[in-house]
């Protein structure tokens, strides 16, 4: 009975497994295929992987496409965690009733969807751009300026806190070390689990962010890679086989990240400290 049991429970794991995989062979496989062999569902590799790259690279600027990607995905990623990961050490070592109240209204504020707050901020930034041009309307800034701080990483990070020992913070404070020694010089080098897992949380989201860089983006020298895709799917006959390619291209980076940091992401998630 216990034979049959792992049996089908590998069968079932080998099928999700394959079910999870499929569409990213499938991009694979019809990167090296002409539009119309993916329009028509081939499952085999073909032999234009060369021209759809070099279609790819005659028709759109690709690379500044990943340069844009890169700047706003890097700088969101080193600032959110530097200023969430304060916010939720804040909030878990320093205890007020004022704090708590503070908290539970940040909370509240991850019920609000972004949708709902579009046209306030674009707003906002058309109004700073008669300011402060360099991170008004049509700028990289004004792609990470909202999203360098969330509501999701404080809590991320504050919950994971709970698990910090203080101990360590007393100790620290013994040896005369400042708060802000005692953040950076005790508290960040102990939650590196948690501090992989917001990486690759924040870097994920920023570059696959579409909505906000589509509205604030507005010159083809500024524009992200998943805003660069969709341009190329919204022509009349659009070439899927060069879609492909740069689709493939466009999740390299991501699953570079992820790799990389792997070993960190699950216990990151957890919340252990190692």
């Amino acid at each position: 009975m216990g034979k049959t049991k792992t049996v089908f429970t590998y069968i079932f794991l080998s099928v999700a497994a394959f079910v999870s995989i499929f569409p990213f062979l499938w991009m694979l496989v019809s990167s090296t295929n002409t539009s119309v062999d993916v329009t028509k569902g081939r499952l085999l590799p073909g032999s234009f992987l060369g021209e759809n790259i070099s279609k790819l690279l005659g028709q759109v600027d690709i690379l500044t496409a990943l340069g844009n990607s890169a700047k706003i995905s890097i700088t969101t990623t080193v600032l959110a965690l530097l200023i969430s990961s304060l916010a939720g050490y804040g909030f878990e070592v320093y205890r007020s009733r004022a704090k708590d109240v503070v908290f539970n209204i940040l909370l509240l504020s991850m019920m609000i969807p972004f949708a709902a707050l579009m046209v306030p901020l674009y707003r906002m930034f058309g109004s700073i751009t008669n300011f402060v041009p360099a991170i008004g309307i049509d700028t990289l800034a004004a792609v990470v300026i909202p999203t360098f701080a969330t509501a999701f990483l404080i809590f991320f990070f504050r919950q994971s806190s709970k698990m910090f020992p203080k101990d360590l913070l007393e100790a620290g404070r013994m040896d005369g070390l400042s708060e802000l020694g005692l953040f950076f010089r005790v508290y960040v080098p102990t939650m590196k689990t948690t501090y992989a897992a917001a990486a690759i949380i924040t870097f994920m989201s920023s570059w696959n962010n579409y909505l906000w860089p589509l509205i604030v983006l507005q010159t083809p020298e500024n524009q992200t890679v998943p805003l660069l895709i969709s341009n190329l799917g919204s022509s009349y006959s659009p070439d899927y086989g060069v879609i492909m390619i740069a689709i493939v291209i466009s999740t390299l980076p991501t699953a570079l990240v992820f790799f990389v940091m792997q070993k960190h992401f699950v216990a990151g998630m957890v919340g252990s400290v190692k």
